[in-house]
C-alpha cells in the first residue's frame, strides 16, 4: 500500500527553484553568444585567405601563360589578366593548333565578408599593376585583389591589407 503525501513542498518546484534554473540558463547563454560570433569570424577569415589565395594563384597561372606565349599580348600589356572574369571564361591557348581554351578558375569565389547580395568578382577590390601597394586602385588589367571590407581581422591587420 502507497501512502500519499499531504505536503505540498515535496510535489514540485517552488518559485524561487525556477527563477535560480531560469537564471543559470541566462548566464550560460551570455557565454556561449561571443564564443559562437568568434567563431562565426575565425570560419570567415579561414574562407577569405583561401579565397585570395585561390585567385592569386589563378592571376600568376595566367600572367605564366602570357608570359609564356600562350596567352595573346600587346606590347603594352603586362600579361596580367584584363579583368577577373577572365579567370573563369577562360583565353585561347595561341600555340595550340586547334585554339582551346585555358581555364584559370572554376568560378571567382565571393569575399566572405562582403554583402550576400553582390557576385564574386564585384565583392573584390582589384588592384592594377601600375597602381602602388598602398594605394590600389582598378586599372587596364588585375595585379591582385583585397578584400573591401573595412573591418579588422583577429590578428589586427585590416582584412583589406591581407
Amino acid at each position: 500500500m502507497r501512502r500519499h503525501s499531504s505536503n505540498r513542498a515535496e510535489d514540485g518546484f517552488t518559485l524561487i527553484e525556477l527563477l535560480v534554473t531560469i537564471v543559470i540558463v541566462a548566464i550560460l547563454a551570455s557565454v556561449a553568444m561571443p564564443l559562437s560570433a568568434l567563431s562565426q569570424q575565425r570560419a570567415n577569415e579561414k574562407e577569405l585567405r583561401q579565397s585570395l589565395r585561390e585567385i592569386r594563384i589563378a592571376i600568376d597561372a595566367y600572367k605564366q601563360a602570357a608570359d609564356e606565349g600562350r596567352v595573346a599580348r600587346s606590347l603594352d600589356q603586362s600579361g596580367y589578366p584584363p579583368k577577373l572574369s577572365v579567370l573563369v571564361e577562360g583565353a585561347s591557348d595561341v600555340k595550340s593548333p586547334v585554339k582551346k581554351k585555358i581555364y584559370f578558375l572554376r568560378r571567382i569565389p565571393r569575399d566572405p565578408f562582403a554583402d550576400n547580395d553582390i557576385s564574386g568578382e564585384t565583392s573584390w577590390g582589384t588592384r592594377s599593376y601600375d597602381s602602388p601597394p598602398e594605394a590600389p586602385h582598378a586599372g587596364k588589367d588585375v595585379y591582385d585583389v583585397y578584400s573591401q571590407s573595412d573591418r579588422i581581422g583577429l590578428n589586427g591587420v585590416p582584412y583589406r591589407e591581407w
